[in-house]
This record gives C-alpha cells, sequence and structure tokens, in this order.
C-alpha cells in the first residue's frame, strides 16, 4: 500500500429505537391503519400536510405494530422510496409482515401508475425475502383511503 491510497472503513451497526409513540395495537384492517396514521404518523414532528410521505409499520406475528418507519419524504405530488429503503427496517426490525401507507396531499386516494408499480416491486422483494406484505394504503382526505389488499390487487 501506498501513501496515496485510502482505506475504506467498516462500521458496526446497530438498529435503535428513537422514542416511544404509545401502546402498541393490533392492525386487522385498513380503517385500523388509517387510524394509526391519523393519530401517529400526521402527529410527527416530520409531517407535512401538503407533502407526500412514506411510511412502513412493522407488525409482529400477532399483527401488532412494533414499529414504524419514516422511508421518504416527497413534493405536492410523489415521493420517491427505493425497495431496500422500504424493507430494509422491515428486515432490520425482524418484522413478521408490515404495511406500506402513503398519503395523497391532494385528498384524492386514487393509487397512481407509480403506487402500482411500486407496490408490485415491493411484494415480489417482501416474497424473495419471506416476509409478507400485509398491505399498501394510500391516505386521502377525509379519512377516505385506497387499500391495494382490499382491492384484490395484492
Amino acid at each position: 500500500m501506498t501513501s496515496t491510497d485510502t482505506v475504506e472503513q467498516s462500521y458496526e451497526l446497530k438498529l435503535t429505537r428513537v422514542r416511544e409513540v404509545g401502546a402498541s395495537r393490533p392492525i386487522t384492517s385498513p380503517e385500523e391503519a388509517v387510524s394509526y396514521w391519523n393519530e401517529v404518523i400526521k402527529n410527527r414532528s416530520w409531517f407535512h400536510l401538503t407533502r407526500e410521505h412514506v411510511v412502513t409499520l412493522l407488525l409482529d406475528n400477532r399483527r401488532n405494530i412494533a414499529g414504524h418507519h419514516l422511508v421518504s419524504i416527497g413534493t405536492l405530488n410523489e415521493c420517491h422510496a427505493h425497495p431496500r429503503d422500504i424493507l430494509g427496517p422491515v428486515i432490520c426490525g425482524a418484522a413478521h409482515s408490515f404495511l406500506l401507507m402513503h398519503n395523497h396531499p391532494s385528498g384524492d386516494p386514487s393509487p397512481s401508475q407509480a403506487d402500482h408499480s411500486l407496490t408490485k416491486r415491493i411484494n415480489e422483494g417482501a416474497n424473495l425475502l419471506c416476509v409478507e406484505m400485509a398491505d399498501h394504503i394510500v391516505i386521502g382526505a377525509q379519512k377516505r383511503y385506497f387499500s391495494f389488499r382490499e382491492a384484490g390487487l395484492l
């Protein structure tokens, strides 16, 4: 090795909890997931009503929420989320299953073509990792939502 060569460092990593957000509760329906979104996610300091947010809810084997992870904050009408950013916390958090959720600030919960494509890619990745994608829920205004599971698309 010469004096001009640089040495890349590796690191010891750990998953750490940030803060408690309330008692764990089961998520057995899209309505319960939307309720969690409205009670917890919308009250985080990083949440902006005029931006899209992608969040993953980690679930244990009884469908209780083990935690949530903010994947991405976007703009008024789009938010980029890479499969590794969605599935990484699911694996690190040792989740049995997970819910993918995001909001549409426009209020219309109808999924875009990009939403359909992302759902398909994430579900394929989850299947490879033997983790269940319980649903992908798009949050609209006034308690309206779109569930890919309910629509038979998952």
